[in-house]
Order: structure tokens, then C-alpha cells, then sequence
């Protein structure tokens, strides 16, 4: 284990978060608000501690799979813990945990809140929370990819530890370019959207804040009734930008080198649409005779089926008081999440899509015992580690959820609260149903309670795994024989040096 890449990797990302803590002391000198100086002094502290830990670049700068999943998942915590501690030193968020809370579910783009009345935050406070989910959308560490250099060609190690889905490649030869490319496509997807929100006459600071939660697939709102109180212009323009975001980024990157056709025939891409398509018919037939009016119906069923699949939780009506048929079809979009190298979070509509094509494939197995039948994704052959890992992931996630859901019932809410609490935040979706309904919020459960789910958020951002090696034996054993190892080879270089200078004496 390479101990001294991730000192470094680490204290960079302090570096970078030091340098956005800065945005919304910009944001506290324009609206006059005191604020700012909370942010000022952590940025200061994260830029002090960053440059410590940067100050000797390490000499061996290749780094493995282990290594990314290890300096991912610190990196996500140093992020949020520094992150939260403006919101706790400023007063805005007395509890600390409930400020890491309320961070952790801004950089996961989860955007469940622990706040009873947002508008009452300083307009300093109420940027940095809708910044979170803008920063981790695409994620800091490819941010980083974009602006470093590391040896060694092992770069998609630290990208495919924080990007979502079952594969992740380059779509470029250089790890570094393809980096620049998504931010890239990110940057312009949300550019885009805050001038059509603002030619819908929405105000500046309302738009950049959406965007900021749209584009992250956050959810986090500066209103009490989030979306809801803005026209129908402006919810059908976050309606068609969660629902791109929610795309996997390698489509857009193919529309824009002229090869339409590939990103069309983009398999995750067909079925994320269809079923967009199919839960809007479901609860547009279901909620028409609430509304009674076909287009106020459609405007509302598909704003929360793309809030709800691409893990947004943005919201512009109480779908808790729906029937039971919107509200299970909304719970199993919960699980189904959005497509795999999107900012969206969930399982990943590829994922299921495999697991599909290998029950077919088992259910063949049975009928054709010795038929050889092989699973095809975009029209190629997939791999077996790739379906292996599929599987892996599915059963992780069962263990995980079970496992969070029996913690979190413990303290004696309803079971549609506690399966609810935990699907919304280990699939980084935000609202749930009951208790933590589009109209409430967290705040009510105990402080064991919300670590469980500031931990189910991370783990469902992180897909599961670069979080769940932090606490696998192996890898602090792997860190202390590095560091061991190390101390030994700089022992023997400085006995050999030594050894070389007294025959140098001696020959004079």
C-alpha cells in the first residue's frame, strides 16, 4: 500500500476545498452577511493542512486499485467533515452532527435535510449546501484527474473508485483528458440550464442554486416547498435537466464528436428512457383524477419520476399523500437509480439489465443444458468478471440495507419510515416516505441513527466498496508493511551512502 501517494492525493483535495470554501465568502460580501468569516477560517485551515501533507511529493507515485478505493473513500470523508464545520462554527447548524449530516448528504447528492425551515439560512449558507451537490456530482477526485499529473498510466484506478457503475474506461487514451472532457460536458449541461431558468425570469441566485442541485442530481432546496412554488415553465426545464444528467455522460461525449448513432444505440441509455416513459403513463393515469387536468398531471408525474430515478428529491408536490401504486412505483425507481457514469446514484440501470440478461441466460441453462449462450451489453460480448462483479454488488447491497434498516428500526419508527429513511439515502435520493416525506425531514432521529445513514450515504455514492475496504484488516496491515518497508530501504541507502563515504576517506 502506497502510503505516501494517498498523504498526497488527500492534502490536494484539501487544497481544492480550501480554495471553494472561498465561493460563498464571495456569496456572504455581496449580500453583506457575516457568515463568510466561518468559511474564510476553514479555508484557511484546509489550505494550511493541505499544503503539510503536499509539501514532499512522493517519490512513487504508482498506485493500484486499493490504493484509489482507500483515497477515495478518506477523500470524501476529509471533504465532508471540513465542509461541515462552517455550518457548525457560523451557528447556522448548532449540532455538529447534525452539520455533517446535512454536509455528507450535500457532496452525495442525497439532499435529505435535517433542517425544519431552510429559509431562515443565510444566503452564504444556503449556496455552499446547493454547492455540495455541484462538487459532488461529477466527484472532486476526477476534478483532480483534470488538473494533475500522476505516473504509471493507473489513473482510471481513482476514477472508477468514485464513478459510478459496473465498468468504467477512458474515452480518450489519456486518463487526464477524459477527466477535462466530463467536467467539460458537465459544466456546459449546467451553464445551459441556468440561463433557461433565467430566461424563465427566475432570480440569479435561485437559478445557480438549482442548477447547482439539478446538474449533482442533489435535490437540495432554498424553498420550504422546493420546486413547487416556481411556474410550470421552470419545473418542465428541472424536469428535462435531471432527466439529462441522469444519462451516462459517454452519450453526450458521442453527440458531440458527430457519432449520434452509438450514443442512440446505447442499450442503459433505451431503457432508462423506456422506463422514464412507462412510470409517467403509470402515474399520470394514477394522479388525474387528483389534479383533473391532463397536463398539470403529466407536468407533476414527470418531474418526480426523473426527481426519483436520477436520485434528485427534488419535489413540487406531497407524492406521500398519492395512492399506493404512485408511491410503489416511485419506491422501486428508488432502487433503480439512473444510468451508470451519471451524476444520478441509485443501482444503476445497467446493473439491472444484466442481471436480467444472466437470469435469462440461467432460465435458458435449464431448458438447453448444453446450449453456450453468451451476454451482450451495447452489442459486445461482456466479460465474466464484470457480470461477477454485478452479482457481488447486488448481494453487498441486500447485506448493507438489511443491515441498516434493522438499526435504524430499532428506535421504534414505523417500517415504511425506516425502509424508506435508508433506501433514500444509501440510493442518495433524499426524501422518503411518512416521517421523512417531500414535506419533512430528518431531524427527528438520534444521533446513532443519522451516522448509520451518513454512512449509507457515502457507501450508496461510493458504490459500496472503496467505503468498505476501509475496514477490511488487510489493508492497514498492507499500509504498515509499506511504511515498514520504506523505513528499511531508506535504512540500508543511508548504511550504503555511509559505507561509500568512509572508503572515500580512506583511499585519501
Amino acid at each position: 500500500m502506497n502510503s505516501s501517494i494517498i498523504r498526497y492525493i488527500l492534502g490536494s483535495v484539501l487544497k481544492i476545498e480550501a480554495v471553494l470554501l472561498l465561493l460563498p465568502c464571495i456569496v456572504s460580501v455581496c449580500y453583506r452577511e457575516t457568515a463568510g468569516l466561518s468559511y474564510l477560517l476553514v479555508s484557511a485551515a484546509c489550505l494550511v493542512l493541505g499544503l503539510a501533507m503536499t509539501f514532499k511529493k512522493p517519490k512513487d507515485t504508482v498506485y493500484y486499485l486499493k490504493e484509489g478505493c482507500v483515497t477515495t473513500a478518506l477523500s470524501w470523508i476529509f471533504l465532508s467533515f471540513f465542509g461541515a464545520l462552517p455550518f457548525w462554527i457560523s451557528g447556522e447548524i448548532p449540532s455538529l452532527t447534525d452539520a455533517l449530516f446535512e454536509t455528507v448528504s450535500g457532496f452525495t447528492t442525497t439532499g435529505a435535510s435535517i433542517l425544519e425551515d431552510v429559509e431562515v439560512l443565510s444566503h452564504t449558507a444556503l449556496f455552499w449546501r446547493s454547492f455540495t451537490h455541484w462538487i459532488g456530482g461529477m466527484g472532486v477526485l476526477v476534478f483532480l484527474l483534470a488538473i494533475i499529473s500522476l505516473n504509471g498510466g493507473s489513473q482510471v484506478n481513482l476514477l472508477r473508485a468514485e464513478s459510478p457503475g459496473p465498468s468504467v474506461g477512458k474515452l480518450v487514451p489519456k486518463m487526464k483528458h477524459t477527466a477535462r472532457i466530463l467536467y467539460l460536458i458537465y459544466l456546459g449541461l449546467t451553464a445551459i440550464e441556468v440561463i433557461l431558468l433565467l430566461a424563465g425570469r427566475m432570480p440569479l441566485f435561485d437559478a445557480l442554486t438549482t442548477s447547482f442541485g439539478t446538474a449533482g442530481t442533489g435535490g437540495f432546496g432554498i424553498k420550504e416547498d422546493s420546486i413547487g412554488g416556481y411556474s410550470p415553465y421552470l419545473q418542465w426545464i428541472v424536469t428535462i435537466f435531471m432527466i439529462a444528467f441522469g444519462v451516462n455522460f459517454n452519450a453526450y461525449y458521442f453527440i458531440l464528436f458527430h457519432n449520434v448513432k452509438k450514443a442512440l444505440h446505447m442499450e442503459e441509455v433505451r431503457c432508462y428512457l423506456g422506463i422514464i416513459a412507462a412510470a409517467i403513463a403509470v402515474l399520470m393515469a394514477d394522479t388525474i383524477k387528483i389534479y383533473g387536468s391532463f397536463f398539470t398531471a403529466l407536468r407533476h408525474s414527470a418531474f418526480q419520476v426523473g426527481s426519483i430515478i436520477t436520485t434528485t428529491g427534488f419535489s413540487t408536490a406531497d407524492f406521500d399523500l398519492w395512492s399506493q401504486t404512485s408511491k410503489t412505483v416511485l419506491v422501486l425507481l428508488m432502487f433503480i437509480g439512473a444510468c451508470a457514469g451519471s451524476t444520478g446514484g441509485g443501482i444503476k440501470v445497467s446493473r439491472f439489465v444484466i442481471l436480467i440478461k444472466t437470469i435469462g441466460k440461467e432460465l435458458n441453462s435449464y431448458i438447453h443444458p448444453r446450449s453456450i449462450k453468451k451476454i451482450t451489453f451495447d452489442d459486445r460480448p461482456l466479460e465474466h468478471e464484470v457480470m461477477r462483479s454485478t452479482n457481488v454488488y447486488f448481494v453487498t447491497f441486500v447485506i448493507l440495507f438489511s443491515f441498516s434498516v434493522l438499526l435504524v428500526s430499532i428506535e421504534g419508527w414505523d417500517m415504511t419510515t425506516s425502509f424508506t429513511a435508508v433506501a433514500a439515502t444509501i440510493n442518495n435520493i433524499g426524501p422518503g416516505l411518512e416521517l421523512v416525506g417531500p414535506s419533512r425531514n430528518f431531524a427527528f432521529f438520534s444521533p446513532v441513527s443519522k451516522y448509520v445513514l451518513i454512512f449509507d450515504m457515502l457507501a450508496g455514492r461510493l458504490e459500496l466498496f472503496p467505503l468498505l475496504i476501509l475496514f477490511h484488516p488487510a489493508i492497514w496491515k498492507d499500509m504498515y508493511a509499506h511504511k515498514s518497508a520504506m523505513r528499511r530501504l531508506k535504512a540500508r541507502r543511508q548504511k550504503k551512502n555511509g559505507e561509500t563515504e568512509n572508503k572515500t576517506l580512506r583511499r585519501k
